[in-house]
């Protein structure tokens, strides 16, 4: 197994400050970024290669294409079919875990240092969490539409509307057959 590169050993903040160069600039003038970078590593007392930079930019950049295609992908899908039972969740979860198994591949992860049950409750907690975000949503939309057939059904009633046309006002609002 090859040495770690330099660049995976750099200190954390080092790493962050590397990778928003790289976004910002469009992955693009790695011997720009290269010299940026080793001047930032002169406190470390290490140097990094043009080509370093240029190896770890196009393989951070394709995972970032990777992760914006999911993106991208589970947009579509929640767009195309929208609904309140999971079914979508459902189908983004096994979307979402054939991708991350085919990243790890591409990006030649060693399996025995990712804990993959860790990915699967990950997995798992964001279909918690995007189904809680459903119900609030769900929650939210019925009680703001009450709050408008409630204001609705009021200054009509100030107006001298009989109370059947109220209630007409309101039914129609809240969505319910009159």
């Amino acid at each position: 197994m090859p040495p770690r590169s330099k660049i995976d050993r750099l200190p954390p903040e080092v790493k962050s400050w590397l990778d928003e160069l790289l976004v910002k600039s469009n992955f693009s003038d790695y011997e720009g970024i290269a010299a940026q970078l080793n001047e930032a590593l002169r406190p470390y007392d290490m140097q990094v290669s043009k080509t370093g930079v240029h190896q770890y930019g196009k393989s951070f950049d394709e995972r970032l294409k990777a992760v914006r295609l999911v993106s991208e992908q589970a947009r579509a899908v929640v767009e195309a079919s929208p609904d309140d039972e999971g079914a979508v969740n459902d189908a983004l979860t096994r979307l979402v875990q054939e991708k991350m198994f085919g990243i790890l591949m591409d990006i030649e992860v060693d399996p025995k240092k990712v804990d993959l049950s860790k990915l699967a409750r990950a997995v798992a907690e964001l279909g918690k969490a995007s189904v809680m975000q459903k119900r609030w949503q769900t929650e939210a939309r019925r009680q703001a539409l009450e709050e408008a057939a409630k204001e609705a059904g009021e200054t009509a009633r100030s107006m001298g509307l009989t109370d059947d046309a109220v209630d007409l006002i309101k039914t129609r609002i809240l969505g319910k057959a009159a």
